[in-house]
């Protein structure tokens, strides 16, 4: 499956997360693929959901056009699905196959059109997972809202009442501080909220 037309260089890429995992044979593997010692990128104790890896940006410059990178499975490109999909697209974009060692059981080379296919495929579960989790999201937040419970982000705003409640008590003879902090809010925001509904606060 990893024929491939392509003459460009192979260049490999190999990663471990913590600094007590050994590289050494994703390393093992990618030279035996073919890549030269002197091809070979490796990021040690490298998180795969990290913006920049040392390594593997270096063998992004070092790719051109023609060339083809070589790693042992795909999720040493990158955490997610849609990440390492998108990195895929990118490299094919730019000219670059990526060959992958180890991906469903078989050696597929993005410059074949069989491992063109297979991306394919994968690019499309992604989008559909992606579809299916954002559906899921959508209906538990509109369940949520029904039954009237709390989708999270900003907090609501402080009901009058708790506010005129405030008022009650300071005009009992406890501080504003007081008063505001029982309701779970501080002074000046007591003091702000009294002023739009017109509440005296004074004592």
């Amino acid at each position: 499956m990893s024929n491939t037309a392509t003459t460009g260089k192979l260049i490999g890429y190999a990663r471990v997360s913590t600094r007590g995992q050994d590289s050494d044979r994703q390393v093992q593997d990618i030279t035996a693929a073919g890549v030269r010692a002197d091809d070979m990128y490796v990021d040690n104790g490298v998180s795969g959901g990290k913006a920049s890896r040392p390594a593997f940006d270096a063998a992004r410059v070092a790719l051109q056009p023609g060339d083809t990178l070589v790693v042992t499975t795909l999720d040493r490109l990158g955490r997610s699905t849609s990440n390492m999909l998108e990195l895929a697209t990118e490299l094919e974009r730019a000219g670059v196959n990526l060959r992958v060692l180890n991906l469903g059981g078989g050696d597929v080379d993005t410059g074949s059109p069989m491992g063109k296919l297979m991306f394919t495929v994968m690019a499309g579960l992604a989008e559909m997972e992606l579809a299916i989790k954002t559906e899921r999201i959508r209906d538990s937040n509109a369940k949520r809202a029904a039954a009237g419970g709390d989708l999270g982000g900003r907090p609501a705003t402080h009901s009058d009442d708790s506010i005129h409640g405030a008022a009650r008590d300071i005009k009992a003879g406890m501080s504003a501080s007081a008063a505001a902090a029982k309701r779970g809010m501080s002074r000046a925001t007591l003091y702000r909220r009294a002023k739009a509904l017109g509440v005296d606060l004074a004592a």
